[in-house]
């Protein structure tokens, strides 16, 4: 089992993610709570966790320093980030020191599940000396109908589709999400219209769309901070697919809410 540093301010929230991540993955412990960066460094003085979850914006020393401080002293161990959405572009500043990965708050049971998988094949990889996993050497050969049994298949897709839902704002592209299961992108989407009986690109649209009307009605966010949120670079075009899908725009959506 990895053994993770969880460092969170708040106690109430800590507990939960704690709780949370005892709840979803077997895989992982929480060796270690700390309520800030400083108190996290001095943990690591004497211990060394698998993985450290870190908030953001807390007292003392903010997530970025201590990403930062740990970054220099263990090159790769694996950091996961914490924000809530009007910390978004601080959390981007914390990807140049190799971040993982990074959840909103309040956070989503799915997207926990997706980083913490990502987070645990990289560390079997790097047991493995570098060399690939078991799950990774299933890319070295494309594979077809006749290989993938149905009840994988479901589980494929069920794994493609809480990984959609837990990073609309992502990278979605075929490619990349195909790498995520290791199969070939070509039989990816073949086999997601199979499942699903729709488009994988219709399925990330929805799903993006859905991200979108959740920030709108819950939150104060500009348009274009949601349409960043939702996964798209341009808010004109977010917008266009937006009327298209809802009848309505994104501001007039909002305001139908009553907000």
């Amino acid at each position: 089992m990895y053994k993770i540093m969880l460092v969170e301010d708040e106690e109430i929230i800590r507990t939960g993610i704690k709780n949370l991540i005892t709840k979803v993955s077997s895989k992982f412990e929480v060796v270690k709570e700390a309520s800030h960066g400083k108190e996290a460094l001095a943990y690591l003085q004497a211990e060394i966790p698998d993985v450290v979850i870190t908030d953001i914006r807390m007292r003392e020393m903010d997530g970025l320093s201590l990403i930062a401080k740990v970054r220099e002293r263990y090159a790769h161990m694996p950091l996961l980030i914490i924000s809530g959405y009007s910390d978004f572009e601080y959390a981007q500043k914390a990807m140049r020191f190799g971040v993982s990965d990074y959840l909103l708050k309040p956070i989503n049971r799915l997207a926990l599940v997706s980083a913490l998988e990502r987070i645990h094949q990289t560390l079997e990889h790097q047991e493995n000396g570098g060399q690939p996993t078991r799950a990774a050497l299933h890319t070295e050969a494309a594979p077809d109908e006749t290989i993938i049994k149905n009840s994988d298949g479901k589980r494929l897709i069920r794994k493609i589709k809480e990984y959609i839902q837990g990073h609309p704002e992502g990278d979605l592209r075929l490619q990349a999400l195909a790498e995520y299961i290791h199969l070939n992108p070509t039989y990816l989407s073949q086999l997601f219209k199979l499942e699903t009986a729709m488009n994988l690109s219709d399925y990330i649209m929805e799903t993006r769309i859905e991200r979108a009307k959740y920030l709108l009605i819950s939150t104060q966010l500009k348009i274009y901070d949601v349409a960043r949120l939702s996964g798209y670079q341009s808010p004109k075009h977010f917008m266009l697919v937006f009327k298209q899908q809802v009848g309505m725009s994104p501001g007039a959506y909002r305001e139908d809410q009553g907000l």
